[in-house]
């Protein structure tokens, strides 16, 4: 049986990988503790719930096939939403399209706009839909290194001149994942330069754009004047109001760049339940103390953490923003999925090795701030005695 080579040279994905250990543990009656994957604890907003349960019962027209790009009515709510929190008008007919998940958008982003033999510049470590994405495109993947002594920004000026001949696409993420860095408005306006000069198309995944900590505001790459003209982004209500599972985003920018993905989504799906859409205009109306809420959790996690950590002399850095720590493995090791897999077997405790998000992210590893007050501290705890029996 012939299987496309596409899928052939895809790499594992990272998290269906920590799944397959996390169950296989089980089997074995191990208590397993997650610290791997940055899925929120705490369940969606009560309001939130509400009105998808009286939508469902009492709407049942939206129980028919949904808009293949959003209903309208959701559009405009993000475009609002948009607005109030970025200062960025977008035309929600023309410049915003609704998605089952960024994930999603991001998988069919480059099917849109890059051709076989195209150059598509991936950020690493990052989210790994980056990379496969591109490979399901048949385009060829080229790694920014994002490294801890530039603030894990991409260096533009060390990518060879060959490669950006063919580069057409670079996704973005900041805050980011796995790192945790932050980027402020100054490194936008870099990267919208040097992508209309070499004629780059930027794709920008800000979804983790509400889960800030000390006062910084995270900023829209189109806020940056002639963003518009190269640029999309993508926003989501997962992480901000613990919707994960209920998989509602949206992507905003370039009029002909929204138009290509939105061709791409009408040829590969319907579109999400239309019931969901209007629940989540729900949250995206009223986000203030839904999301002060969620920062001040996951400060008070971060924190714990941090200080924690820091007593078992691994070496990390508060982050501003995101879910995650990303840190340093112990220097006893010289392979981050050798010192995540021992940790696993020894405690019961997954933590995502750093070489999953890309090979630059050798060296470190990642703990997760969405899970549970008493478990986060038992994970804690199982890590410190791992360090002190092992290290």
């Amino acid at each position: 049986m012939q299987i496309s080579s596409r899928i052939k040279n895809m790499p594992k994905y990272l998290f269906a990988e920590i799944d397959r250990l996390k169950w296989d543990a089980r089997t074995r009656g191990v208590d397993i503790i997650n610290l791997g994957v940055g899925d929120p604890d705490i369940p969606t907003p009560e309001f939130i719930v509400e009105a998808l349960v009286d939508i469902v019962r009492n709407k049942p027209a939206t129980h028919q096939y949904p808009e293949y790009d959003g209903d309208p009515a959701f559009r405009k709510g993000a475009a609002d939403w948009i607005k109030r929190r970025f200062g960025v008008e977008v035309h929600s007919d023309r410049e915003l399209v609704g998605l089952i998940g960024s994930k999603e958008g991001i998988a069919h982003f480059a099917l849109a706009v890059a051709n076989p033999g195209d150059v598509v510049l991936v950020p690493d470590p990052a989210y790994p839909v980056y990379e496969m994405s591109a490979v399901l495109a048949n385009a060829e993947p080229y790694s920014m290194a994002l490294r801890e002594e530039n603030g894990y920004l991409p260096d533009f000026n060390s990518i060879p001149a060959d490669i950006l001949k063919r580069a057409k696409l670079m996704y973005l993420n900041y805050p980011n994942n796995p790192t945790s860095a932050v980027a402020e408005y100054s490194f936008f306006e870099e990267a919208v330069a040097f992508a209309k000069q070499h004629g780059i198309v930027i794709c920008h995944d800000n979804a983790y754009s509400e889960i800030t900590f000390e006062g910084f505001v995270a900023p829209s790459i189109l806020e940056v004047p002639g963003a518009r003209d190269c640029c999309i982004e993508l926003n989501s209500l997962s992480k901000p109001f613990n919707m994960t599972g209920w998989r509602v985003a949206f992507a905003y920018g370039n009029e002909q760049l929204i138009a290509a993905l939105r061709k791409v989504k009408t040829s590969t799906d319907s579109g999400q339940f239309t019931a969901i859409q209007f629940a989540a205009m729900e949250g995206l109306a009223n986000p203030d103390a839904t999301v002060e809420r969620m920062r001040n959790i996951y400060t008070a996690r971060r924190d714990r953490v941090i200080k924690i950590l820091k007593s078992l002399g691994l070496e990390c850095t508060t982050p501003r923003a995101s879910l995650y720590i990303w840190l340093a493995i112990p220097k006893i090791y010289s392979s981050s999925q050798e010192f995540a897999m021992e940790v696993l077997a020894d405690q019961g405790v997954i933590i995502s090795p750093g070489v999953g998000f890309g090979k630059y992210g050798e060296g470190y590893f990642r703990i997760s701030l969405t899970t549970p007050d008493h478990r986060l501290d038992e994970g804690l705890e199982r890590i410190r005695k791992f360090m002190e029996s092992r290290c």
